[in-house]
């Protein structure tokens, strides 16, 4: 995954949503029924899939992989608050997601990302293969 970028859907616009800082809102929960929280951190960002790169083979916006996004939402402590399908849907090469948190400083590292890469690179131990999640 590369080329993240910071990115501000129209709905950031609606009051339900409060600005904290450059690109990071508070705003509804959508898992309060979870968590219990009314409120957390959102912020969303846009990137590019590495078909080339190891567990991103086949990646797209319209089917992004999980290797490694699901160590974005690990790494970061987030989760995925919108999927924005249908941006998601019209884009040839562009992925755009939401994320959340109910810590603050967990969202400021995740926009750490932004204009970096973040990749997995195999390798091989007692017979099996792992991987870890690079950022560079």
């Amino acid at each position: 995954m590369k080329n993240f970028q910071s990115y501000t859907p129209e709905k950031y616009s609606d009051p339900a949503f409060e600005k904290v800082e450059e690109g990071i809102y508070l705003g509804p929960n959508p898992y309060k029924e979870i968590d219990g929280r009314e409120k957390i951190y959102v912020t969303s960002l846009t990137f590019e899939m590495e078909p080339d790169s190891y567990g991103e083979e086949g990646g797209c916006p319209q089917d992004i992989t999980q290797v490694p996004f699901e160590d974005i939402l690990d790494e970061f402590f987030v989760s995925v608050t919108d999927f924005f399908e249908e941006l998601n849907q019209r884009s040839e090469r562009t992925c755009y997601q939401e994320f959340g948190s109910g810590n603050l400083e967990d969202i400021k590292r995740l926009r750490g990302l932004i204009g970096k890469r973040f990749y997995a690179v195999p390798y091989e131990e007692d017979g099996k293969e792992y991987y870890k999640a690079v950022i560079e």
